[in-house]
């Protein structure tokens, strides 16, 4: 019996959403040292550029796209640019997220005091932003009858944080929403199209460390009880993704859909008792 190279992702077209951040830029830097093309797309030109440099001096296969997620005519345009240059799209990962202090309760803002606009852009970022990038490039893979889609969730997606009422709702929908996608795929179009999403947990960037550090770097009362109930006793690093979503891309997960895979040191897994 031979062993196939479960990590094989040799020359296959990955595109990633919210691309030139903190944590799609680690990952696009893992999937082209494995041999992925990459394509990164993001609405930060400046972080863009910093990207590209980056993954010009690995000699990774690359382009870099300016494009909102939640713009589906920018989204649709960026599409067709990969498949005139590639001629296909095999990976889809959308990582274009993040919450917004706006959005955040805490001691001088009450829940009744969130506006608005602050709610639905956070909202509309996590969840229409994966969902609209779903559309613009899952109907190539539908085309093409193969292909997989990687959504990122959340810890909070399982039980809700306190805090961050938008966040967690746009997390448990994308939880939701993947499963969802992975069946109507299979059913309507090809059961070679796979999705699936990763649950990190808490991981110590710059988007969250205001919640998590003081200004001495000094553990918040939320980083302290975020701690407490992670039995690996850490926050985690973005790299500690890289090697879940490289086995979710590639061969070695091909019976694997509609899942969400906690990466979270096992917070989703302990009571607190």
């Amino acid at each position: 019996m031979t062993v196939p190279n479960d990590f094989d992702i040799d020359g296959k077209v990955c595109v990633l959403t919210g691309g030139a951040g903190v944590l799609c830029s680690e990952m696009a830097k893992a999937i082209g040292s494995n041999g992925g093309t990459v394509v990164v797309l993001d609405i930060d030109k400046e972080a863009l550029e910093a990207v590209d440099t980056e993954l010009e001096k690995m000699g990774v296969e690359h382009m870099t796209l300016e494009a909102s997620v939640l713009d589906r005519a920018e989204l649709e345009a960026a599409a067709e640019t990969v498949i005139e240059e590639y001629g296909r799209v095999d990976v889809l990962i959308n990582g274009a997220g993040g919450n917004s202090p706006a959005a955040t309760t805490g001691e001088d803002t009450s829940f009744f005091d969130l506006e608005e606009k602050s709610i639905k852009n956070v909202f509309n970022l996590n969840f229409l932003g994966t969902l609209l990038a779903s559309q613009a490039f899952g109907e190539y893979m539908a085309e093409q009858g193969e292909g997989h889609l990687l959504n990122v969730s959340s810890m909070n997606a399982f039980t809700p944080l306190t805090k961050i009422p938008a966040y967690s709702g746009a997390k448990a929908a994308v939880s939701n929403f993947t499963e969802w996608l992975a069946v109507y795929m299979a059913h309507n179009h090809s059961t070679d199209i796979r999705v699936n999403a990763i649950a990190p947990g808490f991981l110590l960037t710059e988007q969250n460390r205001y919640l998590l550090l003081d200004e001495d770097g000094e553990l918040t009362d939320r980083g302290q009880q975020i701690i407490d109930h992670t039995p690996q006793d850490r926050f985690g690093d973005p790299e500690d993704l890289l090697t879940t979503v490289l086995w979710l891309i590639a061969p070695g997960s091909e019976f694997v859909t509609g899942a969400v895979i906690p990466i979270d040191g096992g917070f989703a897994a302990y009571s607190g008792v």
